[in-house]
């Protein structure tokens, strides 16, 4: 079969730092295990955003065009050979990361450590695997999850971040009754607020360097109580860092009024372009309680000296949390279920895949023309409209 007898498609293509074009692009069936997808909407990262900006996150650089954006659901519009678990018809949202589902590491359960592992929208692989920001896609049909009906598209497309969210939890051993500190109220820190309410958290609390997005929190009712770090200027050395982090913590303590530290820290700060600050680690550690658990949640964030002495005499577990495995399908059902209340407040703006350069320019700003807060932008295709 020729291309020329084949539809075409738009996609939101990247070549380098913020030269985002709209492509048409040749619209493949297909092929064996996979389903094809019409987008219709894709929530706005801040990965995706490191991506746009300086056409790398981190240590992975863009090697070729890239098609951004991985918090997405959509409406199969086909399937391949061999794919039994979906029709046409159906609304999906996507898991964007595809495992080998051959190594230790997959049979263990923790596919999201697979060394194999390519993820839609990374540039840590290459050839790159594309995103969500086209009108269709192709992709495996065993990371397709089917969605409840009470699930929005847009609800869907949050339940990436979510589930980001949903695996740290389960690393920290998250329980009823427990104190929690989030550091960074992006929308990765008001999901982490959200589910430690809706875990049964005794008191959650947020902390930023950002106070509208601290009043935001605590108007919506994610955070109960919330401190503002107040501006400094930068640390004239590891000492000086250590000093102001430790005075910091013991002021946050005495004004929450937890002078033993809490349960559990979620340190979300490190995907926000906006909080350029190195004493994460620090902090943290030092607003956990004996015996705490700090989870490191935050992607990108710098070397930093940490007082491991500290928390080793303090029993404080320090932990890494990676993506997620296998949490789709509690991510579905919690949104589901109306317990993770005022997420629909998390979508501030939408644009359509044509205005993706706008979106994208918007979420660097952090406020509109109108000088709104600026937290999740939605980028639609069109297909169909946001709420089913």
């Amino acid at each position: 079969m020729s291309p020329v007898a084949l539809p075409q498609q738009h996609a939101a293509v990247l070549y380098g730092p913020k030269d985002l074009r709209i492509d048409d692009r040749t619209l493949w069936p297909p092929q064996q295990g996979q389903a094809q997808v019409a987008i219709v909407s894709t929530g706005l990262c801040g990965s995706d955003l490191h991506y746009y900006l300086h056409g790398r996150n981190g240590d992975f650089a863009l090697q070729a065009p890239l098609v951004l954006g991985h918090e997405a659901a959509g409406i199969v519009t086909a399937v391949g050979p061999g794919v039994k678990n979906l029709v046409p018809g159906q609304r999906v949202a996507i898991e964007a990361g595809v495992m080998c589902n051959n190594c230790d590491y997959c049979s263990k359960g923790r596919y999201n450590l697979c060394k194999s592992l390519r993820f839609a929208s990374s540039a840590k692989t290459f050839p790159h695997l594309d995103g969500t920001l086209q009108e269709r896609m192709n992709h495996p049909a065993h990371v397709l999850h089917t969605l409840p009906d009470a699930v929005s598209f847009e609800d869907a497309a949050l339940a990436e971040p979510l589930s980001v969210l949903i695996h740290a939890s389960r690393r920290s051993n998250l329980t009823a009754g427990q104190t929690v500190l989030v550091y960074g109220v992006g929308t990765i820190g008001l999901l982490a607020c959200a589910l430690s309410k809706c875990y049964g958290a005794s008191r959650v609390v947020a902390v930023d360097i950002n106070q509208s997005r601290l009043a935001f929190a605590k108007a919506h009712g994610f955070a109960e109580d919330v401190f503002c770090l107040p501006a400094a200027p930068k640390a004239k050395s590891p000492e000086d860092q250590l000093r102001r982090a430790k005075e910091n913590a013991d002021r946050l303590l005495e004004v929450f009024g937890e002078q033993d530290g809490f349960d559990v820290v979620f340190e979300c700060t490190g995907a926000e372009p906006c909080i350029q600050m190195a004493i994460h680690g620090l902090f943290s550690m030092q607003t956990a309680i004996t015996g705490g658990r700090v989870m490191l949640i935050g992607m990108g964030t710098r070397n930093t000296s940490l007082p491991l002495s500290a928390a080793a005499t303090r029993e404080v577990d320090i932990q890494g949390s990676f993506r997620y495995a296998h949490t789709y399908p509690d991510a579905l059902a919690l949104l589901a279920s109306g317990k993770l209340q005022n997420l629909d407040k998390l979508v501030t703006h939408r644009f359509h895949l044509s205005e993706t350069a706008r979106a994208f320019d918007l979420l660097t700003r952090g406020v509109d023309e109108r000088g709104n807060m600026v937290l999740k932008v939605m980028v639609g295709s069109g297909n169909t409209s946001s709420h089913h």
